[in-house]
C-alpha cells in the first residue's frame, strides 16, 4: 500500500492497516535501518500518572500529605491595614493658591 506524507509532515494510514492492529490513538515511532516503525500504544491515563509520579520520585506518603493539605480548610487572608502616610498631614492647614506674582508699580 502507498501512503503520501503531506507538506505538514502528516501521514494518513490506510484503514485496512489500522483495523489490522486494532483501535489505537497513539503510535510509538522509531526509525530503524531507513524504515519508519509504528507500534500501536494503548495509553491508560492511570499509567501515565503513575509513570509521572515515579519519574518525580513521589511516595504514597507524599501524595497523602498533598491531598490532606489540599482538603484542609484554608484561613482567609488577613486584611491589610490602611497604609500610613510617611509624613504628618494637617488637614486643618490649607495652602494659599499659587498664581502670578503681583506686579509692582514703577
Amino acid at each position: 500500500m502507498l501512503a503520501k506524507i503531506t507538506s505538514k509532515n502528516q501521514l494518513t494510514l490506510p484503514k485496512s492497516v489500522t483495523q489490522a492492529v486494532g483501535a489505537t490513538e497513539y503510535f510509538d515511532v522509531e526509525a530503524r535501518a531507513g524504515q519508519i516503525i509504528l507500534t500501536p500504544v494503548r495509553i491508560q491515563r492511570g499509567d501515565a500518572v503513575r509513570a509521572k509520579l515515579a519519574e518525580l520520585d513521589l511516595t504514597d506518603a507524599d501524595i497523602a500529605d498533598a491531598v490532606a493539605w489540599a482538603r484542609a480548610p484554608q484561613a482567609a487572608p488577613a486584611m491589610a491595614a490602611e497604609p500610613v502616610a510617611p509624613y504628618a498631614v494637617n488637614p486643618a492647614k490649607t495652602r494659599k493658591p499659587v498664581g502670578k506674582k503681583a506686579q509692582t508699580k514703577a
